[in-house]
């Protein structure tokens, strides 16, 4: 029986950020002028007039806390500190100052001296709460997990007692039980309650809203905690860690945005070394680790205890291979955390970002052997181990990290998506399993399994190299359950992904008829298999989805990638990215078909690798990313080339290329509709309305000649074609529909269409493989299999006649006896007497009287 589990909408990792609220009560005179500019971002208006009240009255307590903020919030920690370490008493800091000094301090990484103040704004003043809130969170980070745990545990008793009531009190509480929720899940909703009270208590004051915001987007509640970080900025457009916030949730999105709203965030404040550390990660996504490493020194030489650049920093030695520098990072991180769980967990998943799913595996195991209540780490373990195709360990691992916390969605949804696995039947091929949903495994399995190992067969000589076997297809009748599989959530748009030698895919009944070719998706997996293991799985992403496009293109007529339109106005426009940025098109798009072209574009630069230096380059390239060569020295000592001058010779290669269709479109900023073809097109069509079709028919084939790759519904093919049969040239609309479908492989109607033009014309052989490459398209058209066993009985193929009859009878058709008789009489003309037998008897079971299975049945059983 299937187990319901409900998770909670509350969201990425919590970020430990030391810092109270600006609307806490105030000690002293204020400048208002500075409080008001203060909040609203107008920081060096604030700090100049916070300074004068300050420098008129050096004990005003109040205006010093609020020009440390000021001074913190533009990264001037050293000023910041100044402001904050002013006293009322010789030898120690005003204890309403004591907090946000503490605050400064962890800032900057000092612990110890960050504790001295912490105790001392406890031992009075205003910040009693938040400052015993700010010492247990140092502890915690420093890995005095249970003496931290028993002060967050205390503020249970705060916040029942009714003893923290303004905001930034109320705001410790929730900080406090969302620590606690690790332990305890029911704390979560407590801490948002806690949050949306001290949100009440003070609607002005930022700190609250961004918790809660970090909160829900931690729980993958994107949208409700974009509007909260919205919110602060609405009233603070320069809010640096509101920026920062919005930011992480765009890249939880898959938005572009995220670069630009962080770059913002450090304009402002240059020293957050959480931003720095966030944008090394973006740096890491599209693999630029010397970038990456950079941003996170940058982090480190402000804070060289923060988290998350010694996970960044950690990641881009690593993932670069430079181990030395690995491990020294790594003793960095466990002497400021003696358990550094969230280190590995961090280190984990940019590990599965760059496809080192073992790597990441490894990286998860050694986060829950730090901590064993690692919920974090005990999920990327189990989507890891998923990866691996350990099912069952898998299975362990997430129901561990979802009882420890239920609210994480992606482990939910994995959970419930393996529960519908005993729905599958693994059927294995030579070297493939299939993993394939019980009510499509008839009629699937000899199509995939035939394909799959002519894939392996040429894909093995192309790359001298052989996967592991069996490799593991998974195929998915539910797109929402692909896409869970994949990123654990439902909405993603593409059709296939790699784990290696782990594949999962779209069912073709997961995508409307004519959607997806399911054939050259296939193909374009399994090459991943291939170019992901020759090179340990560290090829960048341009060249393994370059290369597994260019052999979708090579395996059949049709398949694949091929230009459009819209490719060439953005070749043309100068939108396209060269060869050694063009990472950043699939992790980090800036136009919305920017990640197809990038597909298509690194198909080209394969492709002209292979062409101007080798297929050997090709395999000489991955050979030497798999022993950790960078993309720019592969460039240099592989292909003899630096990196601009390659980036130069693949923009002349295209232009060249494309040198026709480029000029057919029009000048730039034209779109796809102000040039020759976009012309020729209306005119055409004008013609063909007016029933001048032999002037249409002229004019589209210069069209036709200008743009030969021209596809869709307005393809010069296409409208020819249908020209053609009005007026009664079968031949030339057999033509124009044969150089449609060579240009795209997801025509079901143009597939069907040919088939039957080719009949006319005496061609069964065509007409058979035309409705081959339909089934490649959609394999659910009962009439479509029926009809292509005639053609291949008449063509003397019975191997495929019988495939063909099994295909109908998997279809469950209306009349299942005569199918089953149908199949039988196949296996009896391929030579399969006891198959035709077996095949008969069950006709017989589901028609007993019926006539012409009883007489095959006497011929079967005759010597």
């Amino acid at each position: 029986m299937r187990r319901a589990r409900a998770a909670a909408t509350l969201g990425g990792a919590w970020l430990l950020v030391l810092g109270a609220a600006l609307g806490q009560p105030a000690c002293g005179r204020q400048a208002p002028d500075g409080e008001a500019a203060l909040r609203a971002g107008r920081y060096e208006e604030a700090i100049r007039a916070l300074s004068g009240v300050v420098e008129g009255d050096p004990a005003n307590a109040g205006a010093r806390r609020s020009l440390a903020r000021a001074l913190a919030a533009v990264g001037r920690y050293d000023d910041a500190e100044k402001a904050a370490a002013g006293t009322v008493a010789p030898g120690a800091p005003a204890a309403a100052l004591a907090n946000v000094l503490g605050e400064v301090l962890a800032a900057r990484g000092r612990t110890a001296d960050a504790e001295r103040a912490f105790r001392r704004a406890m031992a009075g003043g205003p910040d009693r709460i938040p400052a015993r809130y700010n010492l247990a969170a140092l502890r915690w980070q420093r890995g005095e997990r249970d003496a931290a745990l028993k002060e967050f545990d205390a503020f249970i008793d705060l916040y029942n007692r009714r003893a923290a009531r303004s905001a930034a009190e109320l705001t410790a509480v929730g900080s406090a039980l969302r620590y606690l929720g690790d332990r305890d899940p029911q704390r979560f909703k407590e801490a948002r309650d806690a949050f949306n009270e001290a949100i009440a208590a003070d609607p002005r004051d930022p700190e609250p809203k961004l918790r809660l915001g970090e909160l829900l987007l931690e729980k993958y509640n994107s949208t409700d905690a974009q509007a909260l970080f919205r919110e602060v900025l609405a009233a603070n457009p320069r809010h640096a860690r509101a920026l920062l916030d919005l930011a992480k949730a765009k890249s939880f999105d898959g938005s572009d945005e995220a670069l630009e709203l962080v770059g913002k965030a450090l304009e402002i404040n240059p020293n957050l070394a959480e931003a720095r550390a966030f944008r090394a990660g973006l740096l890491l996504g599209v693999e630029d680790f010397d970038s990456a490493a950079a941003e996170a020194e940058r982090g480190l030489a402000v804070n060289p205890t923060s988290p998350e650049a010694l996970a960044a920093l950690g990641a881009a030695r690593f993932l670069s291979g430079d181990r030395a520098g690995y491990e020294e990072v790594r003793r960095r991180a466990a002497a400021a955390d003696p358990q550094p769980a969230e280190f590995y967990v961090a280190l984990a998943e940019l590990s599965q970002q760059h496809r080192r799913y073992r790597v990441a595996e490894d990286f998860a195991r050694q986060a829950v052997q730090a901590d064993s209540l690692s919920w974090r780490g005990w999920g990327v373990l189990g989507l890891n181990e998923l990866r691996a195709g350990e099912i069952e360990e898998a299975r362990r691992s997430l129901e561990r990290s979802f009882r420890g916390d239920p609210y994480n969605v992606w482990i939910k949804n994995t959970l419930d998506l393996l529960d519908t696995f005993s729905r599958y039947q693994p059927r294995r091929s030579a070297r493939f399993e299939l993993f394939l949903n019980g009510k499509e495994a008839e009629l699937l399995y000899p199509y995939m399994a035939e394909l799959a190992e002519a894939a392996y067969d040429s894909l093995a000589r192309r790359y001298a190299f052989r996967p592991a076997t069996p490799v593991r297809v998974e195929v998915y009748p539910s797109h929402a359950d692909f896409s869970v599989r994949t990123v654990g959530l439902a909405g993603l748009g593409a059709l296939g992904v790699s784990f290696g030698d782990i594949l999962a895919m779209d069912s073709p009944s997961a995508r409307d008829p004519g959607d997806f070719n399911w054939g050259s998706t296939l193909w374009h997996e399994i090459a991943h298999a291939f170019t992901l293991g020759a090179s340990d799985g560290r090829v960048p992403r341009w060249l393994t989805e370059g290369l597994s496009v260019l052999e979708e293109r090579r395996a059949r007529p049709g398949w694949g990638d091929d230009v459009t339109a819209s490719f060439l106005v953005a070749l043309r426009d100068g939108r396209l990215l060269p060869p050694s940025r063009l990472n950043a098109g699939f992790v980090r798009p800036t136009y919305p078909e920017q990640v197809a072209h990038s597909y298509y574009e690194a198909s080209l630069v394969a492709e002209m690798i292979e062409a101007t230096r080798g297929l050997s380059a090709i395999r000489g390239m991955l050979a030497a990313y798999g022993r950790g060569k960078r993309n720019d020295d592969v460039l240099r000592e592989v292909l003899k080339a630096e990196p601009q001058a390659f980036d130069r010779e693949f923009d002349a290669y295209i232009r060249r290329r494309f040198a026709r269709q480029l000029a057919a479109l029009g000048p730039r900023g034209s779109g796809a509709g102000g040039g020759e073809l976009a012309r020729l097109l209306a005119d055409a069509r004008a013609r063909a309305a007016a029933g001048e079709h032999a002037e249409a028919i002229a004019l589209l084939e210069r069209a036709r000649d200008l743009f030969p790759e021209y596809t869709g519904e307005e393809s010069p093919n296409r409208l020819l074609a249908r020209l053609y049969r009005e007026q009664g040239d079968v031949r030339a609309a057999e033509g124009a529909l044969a150089r449609l479908v060579a240009y795209d492989e997801s025509d079901l109607k143009a597939q069907t269409e040919l088939a039957e033009l080719r009949e006319k014309l005496g061609d069964r052989a065509g007409a058979a493989r035309a409705l081959e490459n339909a089934i490649y398209i959609y394999p659910y058209d009962l009439a479509v299999h029926a009809h292509l066993a005639e053609l291949y009985a008449g063509l003397g193929e019975p191997a495929k006649a019988v495939r063909e009859r099994a295909a109908v009878v998997a279809l469950d058709p209306v009349d299942r006896a005569e199918a089953l008789y149908q199949l039988a009489a196949a296996r009896l003309a391929a030579g399969d007497p006891a198959g035709a037998k077996r095949e008969v008897l069950r006709a017989l079971e589901a028609a007993p009287d019926f006539e012409k299975a009883q007489q095959l049945l006497l011929r079967v059983r005759q010597p």
